[in-house]
């Protein structure tokens, strides 16, 4: 974590943003600081649209400097130090050369591929990838002439023996989404690497506090900031951190569409980064103990989680990984609908809801015509993906077993009726 790396991270998350490092303001382009910033102990949240010069000189300096290499804003839609700070948090908790704010998870991981791969190239993509990301390969990627492969391997063997000598792009999201297979990670940037070829990872499962991928040869990190770094369910926002090969073309495409993100929510991804160790032990602690009490139990078929031994990517997740955060997933043995209902519908504590990271229980069924989760998967039976809040553990252990108990119960009922 570049000058703070003697610190522990639960000290790094009340100071970055605010120092680059101990005793320093923070940086923004060419080592410029950022405004004001380091007077407050919080950054003050900036709302602006024009951002006057002092002087013509100053105007003039200002405006021949690309974009977003710009040390102060020209123009609010290019940042204000809110974003300045929010920007320089992620950049030092990912061990990155820059970081680019995004009005969206979705909109940093769409950026990063627009901006390093280019038409006519190919583009491999791992099979359990953040289903719009996969819809913006199939549809955007493939009309601008780049030609998308999904893969299904998490070694590195697996994904070398798919690369092209046209391949620009390995896309990872580990642990995948849905089913929550971890790849090994540096094996393949390395591999990458070798070849020229850049890697672009969705880290938002880990965040920076449990995994950082730059540390481990990716170029660009992507995280929907909506998760756990903002962290109260309030606000929408996403970020890329880059190396320094990759930060000025991703920087540069976010410029070219008019890429932007509120100064409010920047502002509460600051905040919620102040409290992030503090909730993902709570997050962690209470899906470890989930995950394997719903592995005891007879309605469940399978436990999708890279904490439970046996699951794809486990010794990866252990090898690499500094803990497991609060979402997996697990499969319900096939049932009727008004069965699978009763669970869910009694649910009290568990709320149902996309999304997760926030401070609420979540609990979402997995559509059963998502053949690509189903896969890999035991059975046909009912995928459920579950997210651990805030709320004491037992508190949710109840809340599932009674849920499982009128589940049980109405099956009881459904089977006569059903032999009739």
């Amino acid at each position: 974590m570049h000058a703070t790396t003697t610190l522990s991270s639960d000290t790094v998350l009340t100071r970055v943003g605010r120092f680059a490092s101990p005793g320093s303001p923070p940086t923004g382009a060419a080592g410029t600081t950022i405004a004001a910033a380091h007077v407050y102990a919080n950054p003050p949240l900036v709302r602006a649209s024009t951002v006057l010069a002092g002087s013509l000189r100053e105007w003039r300096g200002r405006a021949a400097l690309p974009t977003h290499d710009k040390p102060a804003a020209a123009y609010g839609r290019f940042g204000t130090p809110t974003t300045q700070a929010f920007e320089s948090a992620i950049a030092e908790l990912e061990s990155a050369h820059r970081a680019l704010c995004f009005p969206s998870g979705l909109a940093a991981c769409t950026m990063a591929l627009l901006a390093l791969a280019p038409p006519g190239s190919h583009v491999l993509m791992t099979q359990n990838v953040y289903w719009p990301v996969r819809e913006f390969a199939e549809t955007t990627l493939v009309r601008l002439g780049c030609t998308v492969e999904f893969f299904s391997e998490i070694d590195a063997d697996g994904i070398a023996a798919r690369l092209r000598a046209n391949t620009s792009v390995v896309y990872l999201e580990s642990p995948g989404s849905l089913t929550f297979e971890v790849c090994d990670v540096d094996h393949i940037a390395a591999r990458c690497r070798a070849a020229g070829i850049r890697v672009v990872m969705d880290n938002t499962w880990a965040t920076p506090l449990l995994f950082r991928p730059l540390e481990h040869g990716v170029d660009v990190s992507v995280q929907s900031a909506t998760k756990y770094i903002c962290g109260h369910s309030d606000c929408i926002l996403g970020v890329a951190a880059c190396n320094a090969d990759t930060w000025r073309e991703v920087a540069g495409m976010a410029t070219r569409f008019g890429q932007t993100a509120s100064p409010d929510d920047l502002y509460q991804g600051l905040r919620g980064l102040r409290t992030l160790a503090v909730r993902m032990r709570q997050h962690s602690s209470s899906a470890t103990y989930l995950a394997h009490w719903l592995a005891a139990r007879p309605e469940v078929l399978q436990v999708c989680s890279p904490v439970i031994e046996g699951h794809p990517g486990h010794a990866a997740w252990k090898r690499l990984y500094d803990g497991a955060s609060g979402v997996f997933s697990f499969v319900l043995r096939p049932m009727p609908e008004p069965v699978l209902a009763a669970f869910f519908d009694r649910l009290a504590v568990f709320g149902i809801g996309l999304s997760w990271g926030g401070f609420e229980s979540l609990v979402v069924p997995v559509p059963s015509g998502d053949s690509l989760a189903m896969r890999s998967t035991s059975g046909c039976g009912q995928l459920v993906r579950i997210a651990a809040g805030l709320e004491a553990v037992e508190d949710l252990a109840r809340d599932l077993h009674q849920a499982f108990d009128a589940m049980n119960l109405a099956l009881a009922l459904s089977t006569p009726a059903q032999a009739a």
